[in-house]
């Protein structure tokens, strides 16, 4: 398709999520390839960004996943560069990677999140542990698919976890349990185009929680999809996670994780601005609920890449 010249697949990186990003890339790889476009892999830890140009490439699929590559630093240099690349902007993937800061613009919005502690070495533990309930997790701010998400489950143990995030970031959080489910819910789009929000997907891990194993490499994890919830409440969850999309600046393509609690009131958990695309991957499983094959969602995908139109 010479509509789209010369695209780089963006994959791999340095994050702790590479070894996700290269799935997610080889999947989306093939898939470009399959539908006659110029498609070719790009490592940016194997050669350096400015290649990019050197190589003739006119525009990017990006499918990094963690710092460097869904936080706003890779999408800057594309900027810098004139390069046109799929996903958000510097702006929303900065505060999308951010947990924490995220947070705090959803609560300032009045937009429904679970109660949560930023933790640091003089924190109130016991305190923490009583205002919050038990159980409770405990995450880094900016890392993704759960990499140095723990859940404590007894008192006294919130110390321990924190001191083991740490390691992942200077920034923990420790975050209420909300215990009626867990959803994600694809959305495309932009703010002057407006958005589409994909069907939600219902996430039952037999893990303790859908951690890194669950996400990717684990083959006893449930998705449903329809995700069980009344239509007409997800009608009113999707315009609830277009205004979270649209608070950080979202565009593109991005997935919305959201908790509900045992009454069925929705709380906001967090935004995934470069989602995966594994074969264990939910953007695409929504996508295929849609009547889109994982062919069409990606083209869909790079297509903003020619207008900004999702």
């Amino acid at each position: 398709m010479n509509k789209y010249g010369k695209v780089a697949v963006v994959m791999g990186g340095s994050s702790s999520e590479r070894e996700v990003s290269l799935m997610s890339g080889a999947g989306v790889l093939a898939a470009l390839q399959s539908r006659g476009v110029d498609a070719h892999q790009f490592d940016p830890s194997e050669k350096p960004l400015s290649a990019l140009k050197d190589e003739g490439f006119e525009r990017a699929f990006l499918i990094l996943h963690g710092p460097g590559g869904e936080d706003g630093t890779i999408q800057g240099a594309l900027d810098f560069m004139g390069l046109p690349y799929t996903g958000c902007g510097v702006m929303a993937s900065a505060i999308g990677m951010d947990k924490l800061r995220t947070k705090l613009l959803w609560r300032a919005l009045g937009l429904p999140i679970p109660a949560f502690e930023l933790l640091d070495e003089h924190s109130d533990f016991a305190a923490v542990e009583a205002q919050l309930g038990l159980p409770l997790f405990v995450k880094p701010a900016t890392e993704g698919s759960s990499i140095g998400v723990i859940k404590v489950k007894e008192a006294g143990e919130l110390k321990a976890a924190f001191e083991e995030a740490r390691k992942y970031d200077r920034l923990v959080l420790a975050e209420q349990f909300i215990g009626g489910g867990e959803y994600t819910a694809p959305i495309m789009g932009d703010a002057v185009n407006g958005y589409t929000v994909l069907p939600m997907i219902k996430i039952e891990p037999a893990t303790e929680f859908y951690d890194y194993q669950a996400k990717y490499f684990r083959d006893d994890t449930v998705y449903r999809c329809p995700c069980g919830i009344a239509p007409a409440q997800e009608a009113e969850i999707a315009e609830l996670v277009k205004q979270a999309f649209w608070a950080i600046g979202g565009q593109s393509w991005a997935r919305v994780d959201f908790l509900m609690d045992e009454l069925g009131n929705p709380y906001l958990l967090e935004v995934n601005t470069a989602p995966g695309m594994t074969s264990h991957s939910l953007f695409p499983m929504g996508a295929k609920a849609a009547g889109l094959s994982y062919e069409d969602i990606v083209l869909r995908i790079l297509d903003t890449t020619l207008s900004g139109k999702a």
